[in-house]
């Protein structure tokens, strides 16, 4: 089986959440069981760290893994979505999962004669495993798919649970409120295995966790009651200077959205979480984690700079929870002029965010090449109620192209909305991470 034949496979013969919506989601974790048990319970052989969260599951995941690998760990990365190549979301120490291992896994999923039926999702979770299994790692960072409780992911006994934070999204799956959210999430809290709570600050959505880590006899730490950052700088490059207690000195996080402010704070409770357990990090490789995250792990499109003059910086952010800090930040920039390339997943409070939006900006409403995506001529006539103006584009190319031919120098370009209209733009430009 050629590495072709197997992405073919899995992207247009099983289904999927990202491609199809609620028809491609299967919850549970009968199939994913089944699977592990064919190949010898993988994820056994290593040490696992858990993320779950609405919002920064992502850029805590990352931060935690260029940690762990600027201590000199073997490491381990599952992440979901990918923006171009489906190898992003298997990585070891920064290096995507090779073509080989794909075609191989997927070959010898065909010869199993297993009749689990598996969905997208619940093969790539069981290809990362044994994948990370096989490299043999130390530590496996692993971010939740969808929700928590009835994740593929969710088979793992980890050494460390982090939850970033809730709030409204997914509701077809996960429940109309935030404490039903958050009951999802904390699905993935186990008995005696520590929890890191990001951001509670919801009354019911901290009784949901206080309620299940009690039930589970899991120490638990909320990140919010005790800040250790006590502040932040923007940096000219981009990056934040972050003032933390316990450091003489600033660390600097590559990563440069105002929001990475409260993950850092989440990824520095966790660390001191796991150092309490006996996993040796120094403060030095924690600077340098942070500082060169990118670089360690590949990540991108978190309020990523990839253009100057004029300035283009694209970010993922794509629920209301994430766009209540963004469109402050989009409204700080200094700039002559904003322009907006947006294009979101139908299945998104995009009303809501849509209102949040700086009104002075230039839009160019667009779609992913996915069924999912709203159509651009529907973004554009939502916007308007919302007093936004611009053109529509069907192809995210096209309106990348709009916004970069009409802004001058002076201006800012933000590429967002959605992982998959970053995805579209970013297979035909190329990336300097």
């Amino acid at each position: 089986m050629t590495y072709k034949d197997a992405i073919e496979y899995l992207y247009n013969q099983l289904p999927a959440f990202e491609r199809q919506g609620a028809s491609g989601y299967k919850p549970g974790l009968d199939t994913t069981i089944a699977l592990d048990n064919w190949l010898g319970n993988p994820h056994r052989a290593y040490k696992c760290i858990h993320v779950a969260g609405t919002n920064g599951k992502g850029s805590v995941a990352n931060m935690l893994a260029a940690t762990l690998q600027a201590s000199g760990y073997c490491v381990g990365l599952f992440t979901s979505p990918h923006l171009v190549d489906f190898r992003e979301r298997i990585r070891v120490n920064g290096e995507m999962i090779s073509k080989r291992s794909v075609s191989h896994f997927v070959e010898q999923y065909f010869k199993s004669g297993l009749n689990c039926e598996p969905s997208f999702f619940e093969l790539t979770t069981a290809l990362a495993f044994e994948y990370f299994k096989k490299q043999k790692v130390d530590y496996a960072v692993i971010e939740v798919g969808l929700g928590g409780r009835l994740d593929s992911s969710n088979i793992i006994t980890p050494i460390l649970s982090v939850i970033t934070n809730i709030s409204i999204d997914h509701t077809q799956f996960l429940g109309n409120t935030l404490a039903a959210i958050a009951s999802e999430k904390a699905g993935i809290i186990k008995p005696d295995v520590p929890v890191v709570v990001g951001d509670a600050s919801q009354p019911e959505v901290r009784k949901v966790f206080e309620d299940t880590a009690r039930e589970c006899h899991s120490p638990i730490v909320f990140a919010n009651d005790e800040p250790m950052v006590m502040g932040s700088v923007k940096n000219i490059d981009g990056s934040l200077s972050i003032f933390a207690v316990g450091y003489d000195d600033t660390l600097t996080c590559q990563l440069g959205g105002d929001y990475q402010v409260k993950n850092v704070n989440t990824v520095l409770h966790a660390i001191s979480v796991l150092k309490k357990n006996g996993v040796k990090i120094k403060k030095s490789a924690l600077k340098r984690g942070l500082a060169n995250v990118c670089q360690y792990t590949g990540f991108m499109g978190r309020w990523m700079v990839i253009g100057k003059e004029p300035t283009v910086i694209c970010d993922a952010g794509h629920n209301a929870g994430a766009w209540i800090i963004q469109s402050k930040q989009l409204r700080d920039l200094e700039c002559r002029k904003l322009h907006m390339v947006l294009g979101f997943s139908a299945d998104k409070d995009i009303d809501t965010v849509l209102g949040m939006m700086p009104t002075d900006a230039t839009y160019y409403f667009t779609q992913a090449q996915s069924s999912r995506s709203m159509k651009a001529q529907d973004l554009q006539a939502l916007g308007a109620k919302h007093g936004l103006k611009g053109n529509s584009y069907p192809k995210a190319l096209d309106a990348y192209k709009a916004a970069l031919k009409a802004a001058k120098p002076a201006d800012a370009v933000f590429l967002g909305g959605s992982f998959y209209v970053l995805g579209d733009i970013f297979n035909h430009i190329k990336i300097q991470k």
